[in-house]
C-alpha cells in the first residue's frame, strides 16, 4: 500500500477515534438526565400518595350511601316475578344454543360446493 493510502488511513482512524468520547459523554449524559427524571418522577408519585393517606378524603358519590328503595310489598313481588322470568328465559336460550350447536341437522353435507351454472340468459 501506498505511504499516502495509509496516512489518509490514519487520519481517518484518529478522527473517529476522538470522536468516540465525544459520543461516549453524550450517552452518558443522556443516561444521567433520564435517571434524574425517574427519580423526580417517584419523588412526586410518594408526595402524591402521601397527601391522598394524609387526610384528604375522597368527595363525590363514593361517600354516600347508596339510598333504600322504598318498594310496597306488591311492587316487590312484581318485580321478584319479572326478574325470575327473565332468568328463566335467559337459562333456555343458553340451553338451545348449547343443543342447536350439538346437532348438525341443519349443516351443508361435507365437500366442496356446487359449481355455479352458467345460463345465456344471465339469470
Amino acid at each position: 500500500m501506498k505511504p499516502k493510502n495509509l496516512k489518509k488511513k490514519i487520519q481517518r482512524l484518529e478522527k473517529r477515534l476522538q470522536e468516540v468520547p465525544k459520543k461516549l459523554a453524550k450517552l452518558k449524559q443522556r443516561l444521567q438526565a433520564a435517571e434524574a427524571a425517574k427519580a423526580a418522577k417517584a419523588k412526586k408519585k410518594a408526595a402524591a400518595k402521601s397527601l391522598k393517606a394524609g387526610g384528604a378524603k375522597k368527595t363525590g358519590a363514593a361517600n354516600k350511601p347508596k339510598k333504600k328503595l322504598n318498594l310496597s310489598p306488591e311492587r316487590r313481588a312484581q318485580l321478584a316475578a319479572t326478574m325470575k322470568a327473565r332468568w328463566a328465559a335467559k337459562r333456555a336460550a343458553e340451553a338451545n344454543a348449547k343443543g342447536a350447536s350439538g346437532d348438525n341437522q341443519h349443516a351443508a353435507p361435507p365437500g366442496p360446493p356446487p359449481p355455479p351454472q352458467n345460463r345465456p340468459d344471465g339469470v
